[in-house]
């Protein structure tokens, strides 16, 4: 498709993804990005990982950061992030996505969250980057389960849980970012947007962007490709998922969804599929 090509330009760019059937929830990611610079993009998960060669520079609640080699990454989810080479060479780095729904269940803990998106921390990073390509590798549910445990003790130290409290109310703008996940497989106007918060359009922009760090536009093209993402595991075709996630056509879903993660829609759907 022109535009997008169905690997990287940069014979030394490479993304994987995989799925344990085992461990719903879990999302595997490798990769090896040299001049690829990927949008903004969010996970509806907590996204942990390290940086085994090179540097990533990326922009992560409104600043930027540099994860060098033998640093965590820590990412919240429902954080709208970048992705870019920060040395020469580009960087490696190995993540996992963890529904947290799964990370309270398997815990008992509530709430969890991180304060620093990465940390140089050079023994717990090659720990957790040995684990997830133990899990990448592992066959049996057991062993499955057990270096998952294992890798949340790894990153745990620096995690916190927020205890909830009976006073707490959301921000005003969380009830656009509830409202774009309810809406988001039909087309919406910024005017909609604005006036579920009372505010006129330009007075809406200019609060969303100091409250998110990005426009309105960015964050549900975030949202429609994470739900792509979804209906892609579940077996849809690339063409219908375009339509059910407020896409044009199966050519936008393409384009944006390689802008994002790196990889065609098709290509993601057959690596997590094996």
């Amino acid at each position: 498709m022109q535009g997008v090509p169905e690997q990287f330009i940069d014979e030394k760019d490479i993304a994987q993804f995989r799925h344990l059937p085992q461990l719903p929830g879990v999302e595997l990611y490798h990769a090896h990005i040299s001049r690829y610079a990927f949008e903004p993009h969010t996970h509806e998960a907590f996204g942990i990982g390290t940086v085994t060669w090179g540097a990533e520079r990326f922009r992560y609640r409104g600043a930027q950061h540099v994860a060098a080699r033998d640093s965590l990454v820590l990412m919240n989810p429902d954080e709208l992030h970048t992705g870019e080479a920060a040395t020469e060479d580009g960087w490696q780095y190995r993540m996992i996505y963890l529904d947290p729904e799964l990370l309270e269940s398997v815990t008992g803990e509530r709430r969890w969250w991180f304060s620093d998106a990465v940390t140089h921390d050079p023994l717990r990073s090659r720990q957790v980057g040995q684990l997830i390509n133990g899990l990448w590798s592992a066959g049996d549910t057991m062993t499955q389960q057990g270096l998952l445990l294992n890798l949340i003790e790894a990153f745990r130290p620096y995690a916190h849980h927020q205890p909830a409290g009976p006073q707490e109310a959301a921000h005003r703008f969380e009830r656009i970012r509830e409202y774009l996940h309810d809406n988001y497989m039909h087309p919406i106007t910024l005017d909609e947007l604005a006036a579920v918060v009372s505010l006129s359009p330009w007075h809406f922009q200019r609060q969303f962007k100091v409250h998110f760090h990005v426009t309105p536009h960015q964050m549900l093209m975030a949202i429609r490709l994470w739900y792509a993402k979804q209906f892609l595991t579940s077996g849809v075709p690339a063409a219908q998922v375009a339509a059910m996630s407020g896409l044009t056509d199966q050519a936008h879903l393409t384009r944006a969804f390689a802008q994002r993660y790196g990889i065609t829609p098709v290509r993601y759907q057959k690596q997590v599929s094996r």
